[in-house]
Protein backbone atom coordinates (compact mmCIF):
# COMPACT_ATOMS: atom_id res chain seq x y z
CA UNK A 1 0.00 0.00 0.00
CA UNK A 2 1.40 3.24 -1.09
CA UNK A 3 2.38 5.94 1.86
CA UNK A 4 0.32 9.60 1.51
CA UNK A 5 3.03 11.86 1.04
CA UNK A 6 2.59 14.37 3.26
CA UNK A 7 4.62 17.21 1.70
CA UNK A 8 3.70 20.26 4.63
CA UNK A 9 5.15 18.36 7.19
CA UNK A 10 9.06 18.01 8.16
CA UNK A 11 11.25 16.06 10.54
CA UNK A 12 13.64 17.90 11.93
CA UNK A 13 17.13 16.76 12.92
CA UNK A 14 17.73 18.24 16.39
CA UNK A 15 21.11 18.95 18.26
CA UNK A 16 20.10 21.83 20.75
CA UNK A 17 22.66 23.72 19.28
CA UNK A 18 22.34 27.04 17.72
CA UNK A 19 22.42 26.14 14.12
CA UNK A 20 19.55 23.38 14.56
CA UNK A 21 17.31 25.80 16.57
CA UNK A 22 17.12 28.24 13.78
CA UNK A 23 16.52 25.64 11.62
CA UNK A 24 13.39 24.52 13.75
CA UNK A 25 12.85 28.16 13.31
CA UNK A 26 12.76 28.33 9.66
CA UNK A 27 10.49 25.13 9.55
CA UNK A 28 7.83 25.95 11.72
CA UNK A 29 7.39 28.74 9.94
CA UNK A 30 7.49 26.67 5.92
CA UNK A 31 5.85 24.08 7.55
CA UNK A 32 2.28 23.15 8.46
CA UNK A 33 3.48 20.39 11.05
CA UNK A 34 7.16 19.83 12.19
CA UNK A 35 8.49 16.66 14.19
CA UNK A 36 11.70 17.09 16.36
CA UNK A 37 14.46 14.25 16.57
CA UNK A 38 17.38 13.75 18.24
CA UNK A 39 20.18 11.56 18.84
CA UNK A 40 21.96 10.25 22.25
CA UNK A 41 25.45 8.94 20.68
CA UNK A 42 27.18 8.72 23.10
CA UNK A 43 28.52 12.73 23.24
CA UNK A 44 30.46 14.07 25.82
CA UNK A 45 28.26 16.88 26.31
CA UNK A 46 24.70 15.13 27.42
CA UNK A 47 23.81 18.83 27.87
CA UNK A 48 22.45 19.29 24.16
CA UNK A 49 20.19 16.40 25.01
CA UNK A 50 19.11 18.85 27.82
CA UNK A 51 19.06 21.97 25.88
CA UNK A 52 16.56 20.22 22.93
CA UNK A 53 14.65 19.01 25.45
CA UNK A 54 14.02 22.10 27.25
CA UNK A 55 13.45 24.35 23.96
CA UNK A 56 10.92 21.61 22.27
CA UNK A 57 8.73 21.70 25.08
CA UNK A 58 9.22 25.71 25.12
CA UNK A 59 7.60 25.19 21.55
CA UNK A 60 4.82 22.96 22.67
CA UNK A 61 7.18 20.14 20.16
CA UNK A 62 7.67 16.47 21.35
CA UNK A 63 11.34 15.50 20.78
CA UNK A 64 12.35 12.02 19.99
CA UNK A 65 15.24 10.70 20.64
CA UNK A 66 17.28 7.69 19.08
CA UNK A 67 20.06 5.80 20.87
CA UNK A 68 22.82 5.24 19.01
CA UNK A 69 25.23 3.90 21.22
CA UNK A 70 27.74 2.26 19.03
CA UNK A 71 29.52 5.41 17.99
CA UNK A 72 32.07 5.20 20.56
CA UNK A 73 32.66 1.30 20.01
CA UNK A 74 34.14 1.80 16.49
CA UNK A 75 35.19 5.59 16.20
CA UNK A 76 37.95 7.77 18.06
CA UNK A 77 36.99 11.07 18.46
CA UNK A 78 37.05 13.86 21.29
CA UNK A 79 32.84 14.16 20.94
CA UNK A 80 32.24 10.43 22.29
CA UNK A 81 35.84 9.75 24.22
CA UNK A 82 36.82 12.94 27.08
CA UNK A 83 40.38 11.20 26.96
CA UNK A 84 40.71 12.81 23.82
CA UNK A 85 41.49 16.46 23.63
CA UNK A 86 39.32 18.95 21.65
CA UNK A 87 41.76 20.15 19.07
CA UNK A 88 40.90 21.92 15.92
CA UNK A 89 41.73 20.39 12.35
CA UNK A 90 44.69 20.72 10.21
CA UNK A 91 44.86 21.13 6.64
CA UNK A 92 44.06 17.59 5.14
CA UNK A 93 43.22 16.87 8.76
CA UNK A 94 39.62 17.21 10.32
CA UNK A 95 39.40 18.00 14.02
CA UNK A 96 39.35 15.46 16.74
CA UNK A 97 35.71 16.41 17.40
CA UNK A 98 34.86 14.94 14.00
CA UNK A 99 32.51 11.85 14.09
CA UNK A 100 32.92 9.00 11.17
CA UNK A 101 30.01 8.94 9.50
CA UNK A 102 27.69 10.65 11.87
CA UNK A 103 25.58 13.06 9.56
CA UNK A 104 25.40 10.18 7.35
CA UNK A 105 23.75 7.68 9.76
CA UNK A 106 21.38 10.49 11.73
CA UNK A 107 19.81 11.03 7.97
CA UNK A 108 19.31 7.29 7.37
CA UNK A 109 18.07 7.27 10.81
CA UNK A 110 15.82 10.24 10.34
CA UNK A 111 14.39 9.03 7.06
CA UNK A 112 13.69 5.72 8.00
CA UNK A 113 11.25 7.41 10.99
CA UNK A 114 9.99 10.05 8.35
CA UNK A 115 9.02 7.30 5.84
CA UNK A 116 7.37 5.46 8.42
CA UNK A 117 5.32 8.61 9.25
CA UNK A 118 4.71 9.66 5.09
CA UNK A 119 6.67 12.35 5.46
CA UNK A 120 9.75 13.77 2.65
CA UNK A 121 10.87 16.74 3.89
CA UNK A 122 14.11 16.89 6.48
CA UNK A 123 16.10 19.80 7.91
CA UNK A 124 19.36 19.63 9.17
CA UNK A 125 21.44 22.35 10.37
CA UNK A 126 24.69 21.75 8.38
CA UNK A 127 26.48 24.30 7.01
CA UNK A 128 30.00 24.63 4.46
CA UNK A 129 30.60 28.23 5.34
CA UNK A 130 31.01 28.81 8.40
CA UNK A 131 32.29 24.89 9.43
CA UNK A 132 34.72 23.02 11.66
CA UNK A 133 36.42 21.09 8.99
CA UNK A 134 33.79 18.01 8.53
CA UNK A 135 33.35 16.49 5.32
CA UNK A 136 29.69 15.45 6.28
CA UNK A 137 28.53 19.09 6.40
CA UNK A 138 29.38 19.83 3.01
CA UNK A 139 26.62 20.27 0.24
CA UNK A 140 28.00 17.62 -2.07
CA UNK A 141 27.51 15.59 0.87
CA UNK A 142 23.89 16.29 0.89
CA UNK A 143 23.30 15.84 -2.25
CA UNK A 144 24.82 12.31 -2.52
CA UNK A 145 22.34 11.36 0.18
CA UNK A 146 19.43 12.57 -1.17
CA UNK A 147 19.72 10.79 -3.81
CA UNK A 148 20.72 7.49 -1.84
CA UNK A 149 17.84 7.57 0.27
CA UNK A 150 15.68 7.94 -1.85
CA UNK A 151 17.16 5.25 -4.27
CA UNK A 152 17.53 2.67 -1.04
CA UNK A 153 13.33 3.52 0.06
CA UNK A 154 12.08 4.81 -3.27
CA UNK A 155 10.38 7.60 -1.57
CA UNK A 156 10.68 11.35 -2.82
CA UNK A 157 13.04 12.56 0.57
CA UNK A 158 14.14 16.37 -0.20
CA UNK A 159 16.83 17.20 2.52
CA UNK A 160 16.23 21.03 3.63
CA UNK A 161 19.59 22.36 4.65
CA UNK A 162 18.66 26.65 5.05
CA UNK A 163 22.33 27.33 6.69
CA UNK A 164 24.20 25.48 3.83
CA UNK A 165 25.71 28.81 2.57
CA UNK A 166 25.51 31.46 5.23
CA UNK A 167 27.87 32.59 7.77
CA UNK A 168 27.32 31.96 11.45
CA UNK A 169 26.86 36.03 11.44
CA UNK A 170 24.30 35.66 8.58
CA UNK A 171 22.66 32.43 10.85
CA UNK A 172 22.63 35.18 13.54
CA UNK A 173 20.70 37.53 11.54
CA UNK A 174 18.11 34.96 10.01
CA UNK A 175 17.66 34.03 13.50
CA UNK A 176 16.47 37.67 14.80
CA UNK A 177 14.52 37.48 11.29
CA UNK A 178 12.64 34.70 12.40
CA UNK A 179 11.91 35.94 15.71
CA UNK A 180 14.05 33.58 17.82
CA UNK A 181 16.81 34.89 19.02
CA UNK A 182 15.45 34.67 23.01
CA UNK A 183 15.46 30.88 22.08
CA UNK A 184 19.64 31.07 21.64
CA UNK A 185 19.82 31.47 25.23
CA UNK A 186 18.44 27.98 26.37
CA UNK A 187 20.87 26.59 23.22
CA UNK A 188 24.24 24.69 23.59
CA UNK A 189 27.34 24.62 21.62
CA UNK A 190 30.17 24.36 23.70
CA UNK A 191 32.23 21.23 23.21
CA UNK A 192 33.44 21.00 26.85
CA UNK A 193 29.61 20.32 27.94
CA UNK A 194 29.54 22.95 29.99
CA UNK A 195 27.17 25.29 31.15
CA UNK A 196 27.83 28.02 31.38
CA UNK A 197 29.69 27.86 28.33
CA UNK A 198 33.72 27.66 28.43
CA UNK A 199 33.67 30.17 25.25
CA UNK A 200 36.91 28.93 24.73
CA UNK A 201 36.52 25.43 22.57
CA UNK A 202 36.51 25.70 18.77
CA UNK A 203 32.73 25.64 18.65
CA UNK A 204 31.90 28.63 21.47
CA UNK A 205 34.51 31.02 19.57
CA UNK A 206 33.35 30.53 16.00
CA UNK A 207 29.63 30.83 17.99
CA UNK A 208 30.92 34.04 19.79
CA UNK A 209 32.72 35.40 16.12
CA UNK A 210 29.04 35.17 14.77
CA UNK A 211 27.67 37.31 17.04
CA UNK A 212 30.16 40.08 17.01
CA UNK A 213 29.86 40.02 13.38
CA UNK A 214 26.47 40.43 13.31
CA UNK A 215 26.41 43.19 15.48
CA UNK A 216 24.04 41.16 18.32
CA UNK A 217 24.53 40.08 22.03
CA UNK A 218 24.64 36.33 22.73
CA UNK A 219 22.19 35.73 25.15
CA UNK A 220 23.72 32.60 25.95
CA UNK A 221 25.56 32.87 29.28
CA UNK A 222 29.66 32.26 28.91
CA UNK A 223 32.42 31.52 31.77
CA UNK A 224 33.84 34.62 32.67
Amino acid sequence: MALNVKNNQAVILYSGGQDSTTCLKWAMKKFKQVRVISFDYGQRHKAELKAAETIAKRLRLRNKVIPLPFFSQITKNALTDKKIKVKTGTKGKPPSTFVDGRNMVFLTVAAIYAKQLGIPNLVTGVCQTDYSGYPDCRDAFIKSIEKTLRLAMEFPFKIHTPLMFLTKADSVRLMKKLGGLPLLKYTHTCYEGVRPACGKCPACKLRLKGFEEAGIKDPLPYAQ
